[in-house]
């Protein structure tokens, strides 16, 4: 038994995945990690979505070095710091109007955590007490804390912890076929304006991932449907949250996936991407007319939350030279003409018979697979095959997806494409190869 069998708990793993053997990563650099033998991978999924500028990026690991021999830790409660208002600074300009104020946090479970118990609590406090549900879509995923899983309860992984949850009442995914994107009349609205006003009196929020439904398996919905939620949401004084932390910061082609549909969200997630995935923080921005109402006069209605390692000046640090290098080196513009190739590419593969179909939207690429209930499925055989020529992917049930960094050099990722494409003819012409591979669980990222 290895040291790591013996003391490291990995998150969404099996023991039987754990037991045929973990590459042991010891270093990254660029849109590669390599582990302790040498061997390099292509890191297809940014690490969970986090690493949007792949790894060792100089100008960041700089800002954490100097940062560190200045300032290393000062927590927010009564006290600030510079890299923590620069930051928060930052990220209200980037909204569509800066009157915005930032809770920042550690994990993006823990912003949409905070954004949660700030609707609550808003509610309250402008008269509104029975406003104590929540809405968001099926099959969403928010984090694996238990107010996260209320919002985003999936039945395979959270069953045996709902009875300790507040479940949310849960809209129907905003999928349907032949959607227009930024121009459909959003068909799939319909009905929903009338239920959420039938309910106005108790729902506290909606939350939604925006576009793209990430751990749902890359399921994308037009921008039509988003633009109609929020005006619904802004009619009938619901507050809207919009869950940035996967998408947000250029992943679809727009800095956050909100500004496709030209809306102006109540309170935003961020995380992830935030620091590059260099340093663990997120945050949450909110509009200054819900921050006001948190005035301890006449009446105490202080925030009592937060988190210890809440605007860490490291992880400020880190995320401020991140903001710089997004700007600098346009890194959402080329996120979006490289999106656009890579979907190029991968609508080629439809000619393969595994191959259902593929869709993208900005630097993410999917290519959904045929149903398939052979063992290990199609899927997992294609993983372990990309895997084997040094490719770090994580299917999502039926769906192969591509989320490389950001400034990722368009060669590596068409080289990607060719290697996802032989390895759907390889695992789908000889299953007996992959009998005995570990059946590894995906995980939903958070």
């Amino acid at each position: 038994m290895s040291r790591d069998d013996s003391y490291i708990w990995h998150p969404y793993t099996r023991f039987s995945a754990i037991e045929a053997g973990l590459p042991t990563i010891v270093r990254g650099e660029g849109a590669y990690l390599e582990d302790e033998t040498g061997e390099r991978f292509f890191d297809a999924v940014s690490s969970w979505w986090a690493c949007s500028l792949g790894h060792s990026h100089p100008r960041i690991v700089r800002a954490i070095q100097q940062q560190a021999e200045q300032l290393q830790h000062s927590i927010l409660g009564n006290l600030s710091h510079p890299p923590a208002i620069e930051l928060a600074e930052k990220l209200a300009h980037l909204m569509p109007t800066p009157d915005r104020h930032v809770l920042f946090a550690s994990d993006g479970a823990s912003s949409v955590e905070a954004a949660l118990k700030v609707a609550l609590q808003y509610a309250h406090q402008t008269g509104r007490p029975k406003r104590t549900r929540f809405v968001s879509l099926k099959e969403a995923y928010h984090g694996d804390t238990l107010g996260a899983v209320g919002v985003g309860y999936l039945e395979e992984f959270h069953r045996l912890l709902r009875p300790a949850l507040n479940q949310a009442w849960r809209l129907d995914i905003p999928h349907c076929e032949g959607c227009k994107g930024a121009t459909c009349a959003a068909p799939c609205f319909s009905g929903v304006a009338d239920w959420l006003a039938s309910r106005q009196d108790e729902v506290a929020a909606v939350i939604v991932e925006p576009l793209c439904l990430g751990a749902a398996g890359m399921i994308m919905y037009g921008a039509g449907y988003l633009r109609e939620l929020a005006a619904t949401c802004r009619a009938l004084e619901i507050p809207l949250i919009v869950d940035e932390i996967a998408m947000g910061f250029g992943r679809t082609g727009r800095m956050f996936a909100f500004e496709h549909a030209g809306i102006d969200p109540d309170m935003v997630c961020v995380g992830k991407a935030l620091t590059a995935g260099y340093q663990p923080m997120s945050a949450l921005i909110v509009r200054n007319d819900i921050y006001s109402t948190f005035a301890d006069t006449p009446d105490d209605h202080t925030f009592y939350h937060g988190h210890t390692w809440s605007g860490n000046p490291i992880a400020a640090a880190a995320a401020l030279e991140t903001l710089s290098v997004y700007a600098e080196e346009n890194i959402v513009e080329q996120a979006a003409e490289n999106g656009a190739r890579m979907l190029a590419k991968l609508n080629l593969l439809c000619e393969l018979p595994a191959v259902k179909s593929v869709r993208g939207l900005g630097l993410i690429g999917v290519v959904e697979l045929e149903k398939d209930t052979s063992t290990p499925p199609l899927p997992r055989r294609v993983q372990y095959e990309l895997r084997d020529r040094g490719y770090l992917l994580r299917p999502l049930g039926s769906v192969i997806y591509l989320m490389p960094p950001l400034n990722t050099p368009f060669q590596d990722i068409r080289n990607a494409i060719t290697a996802i494409k032989e390895s759907i003819i390889v695992a789908s012409q000889d299953r007996a190869t992959f009998v005995d591979a570990p059946q590894n669980q995906e995980s939903k990222p958070g």
